[in-house]
């Protein structure tokens, strides 16, 4: 399985362009997609990229859900608002909507990190504030999280 790796910081201009680092380009070559999803994220201001593979798995989750069930429609249309398809232009910029970009408060100094399968796009103080968690409260949630996990699995 592909995964992004790497945190980078980037600028975005006026017109909502992101100068996608050199070396997350040639990893976003690896998942073989030319076109990536861009949405905005369900627990953070900041926004994830798909490579379109990814999302179909995603999306195959999404449509398996019963839309006759109030709480699911209301699920999906707040979990798809405002996703777009974007892919890299010539120079290696991607093209990030207005809204979207509001929706994360991207200025102009970003940060792009890799999520796994996925990346996020933040505003660079906001990333900073988000990964300032103190060195106790991470080592339990690392617990929390991961320590059920079987080694051999």
């Amino acid at each position: 399985m592909n995964s992004f790796i790497g945190t980078y910081e980037c600028k975005i201009d006026d017109k909502g362009r992101l100068k996608v680092p050199s070396a997350l380009i040639k990893q976003m070559e690896n998942f073989g997609d030319k076109a990536f999803i861009v949405k905005r994220s369900v627990f953070q201001s900041c926004l994830e990229v798909y490579p379109a593979r990814a999302w179909d798995k995603v999306m195959g989750k999404i449509n398996k859900l019963n839309r006759f069930i109030k709480k699911n429609a209301d699920f999906i249309r707040v979990f798809t608002a405002g996703v777009r398809t974007a892919e890299l232009d010539n120079a290696g910029r991607l093209q990030i909507s207005k809204d979207l970009a509001n929706f994360a408060g991207l200025q102009k100094e970003i940060v792009v990190t890799g999520a796994g399968e996925l990346f996020e796009i933040w505003d660079k103080e906001a990333y900073e504030k988000v990964i300032s968690i103190d060195e106790a409260d991470f080592a339990s949630l690392a617990e929390e999280v991961m320590g059920a996990f079987d080694e051999e699995e």
